[in-house]
């Protein structure tokens, strides 16, 4: 069964996959080729500045993947190969957590809980604290520190979102659904929080970047997120159901 699950994940993960990489062609790719006529325009400008003190041209770096590459092939395979993984992951997680379910549960609404509860723990919540920048913003010597940074907040994120259902559970029979689920809640926001304020703050952004392109970039990021996130609750829910209802019936 898990692996009938793993297999609809994956392959639901290629359709999200291919969703996603039309959506970011259309809208997100626009706004990464601005930030980078904004990145070029900064760079000419200081290297006119240190030529007019008397320094040297500064050597242009070679060109490892040519911008068309990077927006057409390698989208695609860096999109793809993301959906893929997250539809494989997100299959496990479903068949952890429907199995934990009561007999009558459906797997439609299973798939919608694990989704909307992965989009918060794994990528809303660290977003809001270390959001999504285009190419041209961010220091290139503190790229390891940004990255740790995020993983950490995913981790700290997703580690208090896993201890929240299983406080639920202890809690559901004194308190009832409603009220256990509103006191994780509260818990799940309050440690997120702390958390956030305690981690440094990073803040790299040019002050001349463009705001309409910064914003713009960060809506393309999330709608990516959520056009994966909704096509694995919705699809991967279908087919499931369609895997593990006549079983349960039968069983």
């Amino acid at each position: 069964m898990v692996r009938d699950l793993l297999v609809r994940g994956m392959l639901v993960g290629i359709l999200a996959g291919l969703l996603c990489f039309g959506f970011l062609k259309i809208y997100g790719e626009p706004q990464v080729d601005r930030a980078i006529a904004f990145e070029t325009q900064m760079d000419e400008a200081k290297a006119k500045a240190e030529m007019a003190k008397g320094m040297p041209m500064p050597a242009d770096e070679p060109e490892l993947v040519s911008r068309p590459m990077q927006a057409s092939w390698g989208l695609l395979t860096g999109v793809m190969a993301y959906n893929i993984a997250f539809g494989g992951l997100f299959a496990l997680a479903f068949a952890f957590v429907f199995g934990r379910l009561e007999a009558t549960s459906s797997p439609r609404v299973a798939a919608v809980l694990v989704a909307l509860t992965g989009f918060i723990a794994i990528y809303l919540v660290p977003n809001l604290k270390y959001p999504a920048n285009p190419p041209s913003v961010g220091n290139p010597d503190t790229i390891g520190m940004r990255t740790a940074l995020y993983f950490l907040m995913i981790a700290i994120s997703l580690g208090t979102m896993i201890l929240a259902a299983n406080m639920r559970k202890a809690l559901v029979g004194r308190w009832g659904n409603w009220n256990a689920t509103l006191i994780v809640a509260a818990c799940y926001l309050a440690v997120v929080v702390i958390a956030a304020l305690l981690m440094p703050v990073i803040d790299e952004v040019p002050e001349a970047f463009p705001a309409v392109i910064l914003w713009k970039f960060r809506v393309a990021s999330m709608g990516a997120q959520i056009i994966m996130w909704s096509t694995l609750a919705l699809v991967f829910g279908a087919f499931a159901e369609k895997l593990m209802v006549p079983n349960r019936v039968a069983a």
